[in-house]
């Protein structure tokens, strides 16, 4: 029981002094995992099965946030192959170098370099999804490009794990196909599965039942399993809500496995100077290649920055890899602790390179020479918003009730702007005037070319925060028309009146005031014995 105060302790500790410093808490819980084991402290029992629930977890809400077509788009598919085969290239001829040098002891030929160089080719799902979801840029063009990327390059890692396996998959393994007719089933019980603790208890057994163990019991790894759960139910209407629900505890999971990380390492000098080298020449190239196959692929200087700064470190997959490569006899068990110091020094600089991303992106977007707008990919050209009057930011039920007004009744140019790809082919389908985007998204801003025509502004978000980021952007934006909000709560209304909004609305003040004036028209229609003219009279 101490051990397990001890770790908890630590780990907040160091997260509350990493918050403080303006980086990730994440670099806290590894930083606590490193202490904890310069000062003798062993992992306590069930650690390590906690950190592999908070992968487990963080996997199947990948999944439901993902849309699978961005696996189709040349720059995630393209970029993923073409960065994995430069990437071993580079990767072995560091490698092999140390060891002609003598840095490092390396038995085996070039198969053995290449394995390495194989492992050190991946991304930190676990990491990059944490940064992405930490900023709210899991939903943007750049984060499901590189969530993308990552899914990729997890299917080429579990693909390698289950064919360097001991056992290879059972043939039972074909009758996984079946769990898309029972996602049908599982998804009405989804329809009937109500809020709170009932709806996080879902989201978990789906992860462990038919993704994780489903998937372990023929043969395959199961946070594959895990993840193509996910995206089973990513179509289905609760997907964002049973999401949420599961927020919490797969954060506090995955503390687990970043103190795991960093409990991990029994260095030497020679495997940290190993580790070192590879991070100083690998995360530098990964940056570059990700960057060059960004613009390869028609992405803008922007969007090919912020993909590069989230992926460039090294996966946990690269420790599975080489424990299987070393249960193997292909390598020495020394490469296993190379390895874990690689993966949490590539962690710790990635993070604090992502926590000044914007500084990072402004700065080098200064001096890149600028785009060709034609050769750029559709979704990465700028957002024009031509001759509308009006700009409506979200359109959910409120921002589409505010449009149709203001068509209907006003006679106004509209368009009408939402993150939710779903949401705007509906509307599109339904002949409204929608572009995609998510106005909580700097690069959203940096895309948008407001028409000289708009004079009008409407924050229909319903999240407050997302409407007074998307008020911040308007005034570096300069933009000097009207600006209307809507909003859940007094202090709210005062916040945003306060920062210069001219009309704010309290939706469910409006509400009440709505349902109020129906009531009034209706007839009356009371019964002609009842001569009662109040309740219970």
């Amino acid at each position: 029981m101490e051990d397990i105060i001890v770790t908890i302790a630590a780990a907040l500790a160091l997260g509350l002094v990493a918050r403080e410093l303006r980086i990730p808490p994440l670099v806290g819980f590894l930083g606590a995992g490193f202490l904890l084991h310069f000062l003798g402290v062993t992992a306590f029992d069930g650690l390590e099965q906690v950190s592999d629930l908070g992968v487990v977890l963080l996997l199947f809400t990948i999944g439901l946030k993902f849309d699978l077509r961005s696996l189709l788009q040349p720059e995630a598919y393209g970029t993923a192959a073409l960065h994995m085969i430069s990437s071993v290239f580079v990767g072995a001829g560091t490698i092999g170098l140390a060891a002609v040098v003598g840095v490092v002891s390396l038995d085996g030929g070039l198969g053995t370099i290449g394995l390495l160089g194989f492992a050190l080719s991946f991304s930190s799902t676990v990491l990059v999804v944490k940064v992405l979801e930490d900023r709210s840029d899991d939903g943007s063009y750049y984060g499901q490009i590189a969530i993308a990327i990552l899914v990729i390059q997890d299917i080429a890692a579990v693909a390698f794990i289950t064919v360097a396996g001991e056992e290879p998959p059972s043939p039972w393994a074909f009758a996984l196909v079946l769990v898309v007719p029972a996602a049908w089933v599982l998804r009405r019980v989804l329809d009937r599965v109500g809020r709170g603790e009932l709806l996080v208890l879902f989201g978990v057994v789906m992860a462990l039942g038919p993704g994780y163990v489903g998937f372990v019991s023929v043969g395959i790894h199961g946070d594959l399993g895990a993840l193509v759960m996910g995206l089973l139910f990513a179509s289905h209407p609760r997907s964002s809500e049973l999401s949420k629900s599961l927020f919490s505890v797969k954060e506090l999971f995955l503390v687990a496995f970043f103190v795991v990380i960093g409990l991990q390492a029994i260095p030497t000098w020679a495997d940290l100077l190993m580790a070192l080298i590879l991070c100083v020449i690998l995360i530098p190239f990964n940056f570059l290649s990700f960057f060059l196959m960004g613009r390869l692929f028609g992405l803008r200087n922007r969007t090919s920055i912020r993909t590069s700064l989230a992926l460039s470190n090294f996966s946990e997959f690269a420790l599975i890899v080489v424990a299987v490569g070393a249960a193997n006899g292909v390598f020495e068990d020394s490469w296993l602790t190379v390895t874990a110091l690689a993966v949490a020094i590539g962690m710790i600089i990635s993070s604090l390179a992502n926590a000044y991303s914007l500084q990072i992106v402004g700065r080098l977007d200064e001096i890149l020479p600028d785009e060709n707008e034609s050769k750029l990919r559709l979704p990465d050209r700028p957002i024009d918003t031509g001759s509308a009057e009006v700009v409506v930011l979200g359109m959910g039920r409120i921002g589409r009730g505010a449009y149709e007004r203001l068509v209907d009744n006003g006679g106004l140019s509209v368009i009408g702007v939402d993150n939710d790809h779903l949401v705007v082919e509906d509307l599109i389908s339904a002949e409204f005037n929608v572009l995609e985007g998510d106005a909580t998204d700097h690069e959203f801003w940096h895309r948008l070319v407001v028409g000289g025509k708009a004079r009008i502004v409407i924050l229909a978000m319903a999240i407050h925060d997302s409407n007074t980021f998307a008020l911040e952007q308007l005034r570096i934006a300069g933009f000097d028309g009207t600006i209307a909000a809507v909003v859940q709560r007094q202090d709210q209304a005062a916040h945003l009146t306060r920062a210069g909004v001219h009309t704010v609305v309290n939706i469910y003040g409006g509400a009440g005031a709505e349902v109020a004036d129906a009531a009034m028209e209706l007839p009356s229609k009371r019964r002609p014995d009842d001569g009662a003219d109040h309740l219970g009279g």
